[in-house]
């Protein structure tokens, strides 16, 4: 409506004024009025960010990388130090995501500055909000790298737990999410470990079960829905048309090799086709 107040104001006084010609030309100056109007107001949301634009591509997954790495070395100094399991449980996941030499050493200070006692993570957390906060996929892969560091050497301590829990609570997701991600990773590293060493199939068809979140008893319409989501999920071009860096490709090829391979082992012992 607020496009149309100046001719339908303009074309109203001038028809007052003088009769049809008069309207006429009302009507024309109110359009010049109307187009200063929406000038203003386009000019007003875009320096007040209300225009709702959303970040490039690029813009995202230079977003995800920077967030990946800074928080990573924040998390990795939460009990005080960071311990050599720490800095190997790291490398261990550059060498999995097979960075090129380039971006190994970006990652190294990214990490770095992450550990510094200057260090934001309200102000880093926000920011990558503001350019994928729209995606809640790319949310929880922000997570599951950050909870990846921790499961990697082991375990996760007190503190570190404490400063999960405030990572996830600024990205807007719940406690409960959060856990269900560890479940999840927990279970999906016991497949990946029991499937390479070819261990018991009763121990491997559980922890198939808990890669895909599900429970042994769910129904067979359940297990193709939540392995469906998933690989919806997780697929690699979906993750990185929303921004997550062709750097971290592999992981999340990797990621769908094991849901597939839990899925495919669960259908054969359901006889599911």
């Amino acid at each position: 409506m607020a496009k149309w107040i100046g001719k339908l104001g303009g074309g109203l006084l001038g028809y007052i004024a003088g009769g049809p010609i008069w309207a006429a030309i009302g009507v024309l100056l109110g359009h010049q009025y109307d187009r200063g109007l929406t000038g203003f107001a386009r000019e007003h949301e875009r320096g007040s960010g209300m225009s709702g634009s959303r970040p490039s591509s690029a813009a995202r997954q230079r977003a995800f990388f920077e967030a990946t790495f800074r928080v990573m070395g924040h998390l990795a100094k939460a009990d005080g130090r960071v311990s050599e399991a720490e800095i190997q449980a790291a490398r261990e996941i550059m060498h999995r995501l097979r960075l090129h030499p380039e971006a190994v050493r970006r990652a190294i200070e990214l990490f770095t500055e992450g550990k510094q006692p200057g260090f934001s993570l309200a102000a880093q957390l926000a920011a990558f909000r503001r350019a994928c906060g729209r995606d809640p996929a790319l949310l929880r892969d922000f997570l599951e790298f950050q909870m990846d560091l921790v499961l990697a050497k082991g375990g996760i301590a007190p503190s570190e737990r404490e400063l999960l829990w405030r990572i996830a609570d600024q990205l807007g997701i719940s406690r409960a999410e959060l856990a269900q991600i560890e479940a999840v990773l927990r279970a999906r590293r016991s497949f990946g470990g029991r499937r390479r060493r070819a261990a018991d199939g009763g121990d491997a068809l559980a922890a198939a079960y808990r890669a895909l979140g599900i429970e042994a008893g769910a129904s067979d319409r359940e297990v193709k829905t939540a392995y469906r989501r998933l690989m919806n999920q997780h697929h690699p071009d979906k993750l990185v048309s929303r921004g997550l860096p062709d750097s971290m490709l592999d992981a999340a090829k990797e990621r769908t090799r094991e849901i597939r391979a839990a899925y495919e082992l669960i259908k054969e012992r359901r006889g599911l086709k």
